[in-house]
């Protein structure tokens, strides 16, 4: 986001990633659709294997900016795997040159879910990318 709080519009097509020690979660979507759809989940424990899978999905999908899922408790504090997601959003940033936004993430899991989910990380990445579509 811009100083004022708001996307660029030229920025379209995005890739979210719910970031887990395992497994991280892959949805794709756009601006126009406003739509997230699942993509198959990265399992990759090791940072340097998880960069490269995910080199692949920019490669394949072109995105014009990453949205990056960030846990926090129920009442908002930061927890470990927050500084994890965070310092994950950071290495996108330094390794892709693209535009990275962090979006809170608590409930994704259960609302992926909720909402039938076969791969639960790869719909909690969805529930992301989705959250994050309808506030442009």
């Amino acid at each position: 986001m811009n100083a004022a709080g708001s996307v660029d519009p030229r920025l379209q097509t995005f890739l979210a990633l719910d970031f887990g020690a395992k497994r991280t979660g892959v949805a794709v979507g756009n601006r126009l659709l406003r739509q997230a759809s699942p993509q198959p989940t990265i399992a990759a424990a090791a940072a340097a294997a998880r960069l490269d899978a995910v080199a692949q999905r920019v490669r394949e999908w072109q995105p014009d900016a990453l949205v990056v899922g960030v846990p926090r408790h129920p009442d908002g504090a930061p927890h470990e795997n927050t500084a994890r997601a965070q310092k994950f959003a950071r290495q996108l940033r330094e390794r892709f040159r693209l535009p990275v936004f962090e979006v809170d993430e608590r409930y994704s899991t259960t609302e992926a879910l909720q909402d039938g989910a076969r791969d639960a990380d790869a719909g909690a990445a969805c529930v992301i990318l989705d959250q994050f579509l309808r506030s442009l």
